[in-house]
């Protein structure tokens, strides 16, 4: 294969290569949502507002787009290279599948994996009167349902989620910014997605009461057709560069209590040579002396 690279002419368009080059520590992931070309109001408002919560690590393209990514996935990566996005969700509607939502992500500008799914039941931001969270807030996520754990289409469909919802990486948290919580339940083949705002009430002590107010938008949906990639593609896509990997030192083990034990390499030492502090109380007597030599010492005469 023969690869034409076009040196950039500004520095501008220098800066935009460098932004899209492969990092050690990758920028956080941005997600494009698609309508489909008979996609009708309720999978329309769904996507707007997935949007609003995914803000501002998304872009929403306002026109339809006439495609089937189960049949042809050319559309999506195209969009996917043109707006550097690794997540889509395309919404669509039709007789044979209303209401219809696809998931899925994207591994070097080709698609991974995708599941659909269906909504069943859709209740908006704007149809609950309560207080919203700002945007950009980083949402804790809580997953329900042994079936999660449990069914291979659940557990990437969990995996999915994560990476859909999680937001950017942050070093440190503070307890006033937990105020955002996305719930999904899985139980008899359905997913119920609840979103939540966390109010921190006083309790008379140093540990606030917490609350949870349904913030919306919330959703009930079924799974429908999946695209799952292979194994070896799937554990290619998650494989990390080795300057992320941590070295490994030598000599060092910990135990299952998290104790940390060291190994020390030393030559062997002859302790009869060993030089001692020197203390009064230890110094041998004349009479010790005398009986280690094997004998006591003759006396000195009397001199006439």
């Amino acid at each position: 294969l023969i690869y034409c690279y076009r040196k950039p002419k500004t520095k501008r368009a220098k800066r935009f290569l460098e932004k899209r080059e492969p990092k050690l520590n990758e920028n956080t992931k941005n997600a494009m949502l698609i309508k489909g070309g008979n996609a009708n109001l309720t999978v329309t408002e769904v996507l707007k507002d997935i949007y609003a919560v995914k803000k501002p690590f998304a872009v929403m393209y306002k026109r339809k787009n006439i495609t089937r990514p189960f049949e042809d996935q050319t559309s999506l990566e195209f969009f996917s290279k043109k707006s550097d996005c690794s997540l889509f969700l395309f919404g669509s509607h039709n007789k044979k599948r209303p209401n219809n939502l696809i998931i899925g992500r994207m591994f070097d500008y080709h698609v991974l994996d995708m599941i659909e799914l269906g909504v069943e039941k859709f209740v908006a931001l704007k149809d609950i009167k309560n207080s919203k969270c700002p945007e950009g807030t980083k949402p804790m996520l809580i997953f329900a349902g042994d079936v999660f754990d449990v069914n291979e289409e659940y557990r990437r469909l969990k995996s999915l989620l994560i990476d859909f919802f999680r937001g950017p990486t942050v070093p440190s948290i503070r307890l006033a910014g937990l105020e955002y919580v996305l719930h999904f339940t899985a139980v008899d083949g359905k997913i119920y997605m609840r979103s939540y705002k966390v109010l921190l009430k006083k309790s008379g002590c140093k540990i606030p009461r917490i609350e949870l107010e349904e913030m919306g938008p919330s959703l009930d949906l079924v799974m429908r057709r999946t695209h799952l990639a292979s194994d070896d593609l799937y554990k290619l896509s998650m494989k990390q560069p080795k300057g992320l990997k941590p070295k490994k030192k030598k000599n060092i083990s910990h135990d299952a209590f998290g104790t940390t034990y060291g190994r020390i390499h030393m030559q062997k030492q002859d302790l009869t040579k060993l030089q001692t502090r020197k203390v009064k109380g230890l110094k041998k007597r004349p009479a010790e002396k005398s009986a280690e030599d094997g004998g006591a010492t003759p006396k000195k005469s009397k001199s006439a």
